[in-house]
């Protein structure tokens, strides 16, 4: 193999690598996000937690749920937390329609641009369990946020 052809391959390995390690790396925002996110869920602080969710338009039903939602595992060990860029079906999953508890069809009031992935072990007498959960997550105002579903808007 000629010199040339070396040092191509040589540089297009060297490019692919630095893009991937660019790629894999978080933004200190979304770092701050999980880090808060974390504490507060380890910590059972609920105000922190409920502090996340955008309410602005959502359901008051489904505003409640997601606050127990939020509430019910908080307190545990999260083992893993990061912030994902949506798949081609998140996104259409995001942009449908969703029945509501109460009637009709509800949206989410923000179109969401991550999903936060959450990882909970639990350990206790009886046992271990892992469990994990998924949100979708937006961004408003500079900040991440939790859109919690509202009434669709035509």
């Amino acid at each position: 193999m000629n010199n040339l052809a070396k040092i191509s391959i040589l540089t297009c390995a060297v490019v692919i690598t630095a893009s991937l390690s660019l790629r894999a790396g978080t933004s200190p925002q979304e770092k701050a996000f999980t880090d808060k996110y974390k504490t507060a869920f380890e910590t059972k602080d609920t105000a922190t937690l409920e502090s996340f969710l955008y309410t602005q338009g959502a359901d008051p039903e489904i505003l409640g749920f997601y606050k127990m939602m939020q509430s019910s595992d908080a307190g545990g060990k999260i083992s893993k937390i990061e912030l994902v860029d949506l798949t081609p079906e998140d996104v259409k999953k995001a942009a449908t329609p969703m029945d509501s508890p109460t009637g009709g069809k509800v949206c989410l009031t923000l179109k969401p641009s991550k999903k936060l992935v959450i990882k909970v072990e639990k350990k206790d007498a009886n046992g271990s369990s892992t469990s994990t959960s998924e949100s979708f997550i937006a961004e408003k105002d500079g900040k991440f946020v939790i859109p919690v579903p509202g009434p669709c808007k035509s």
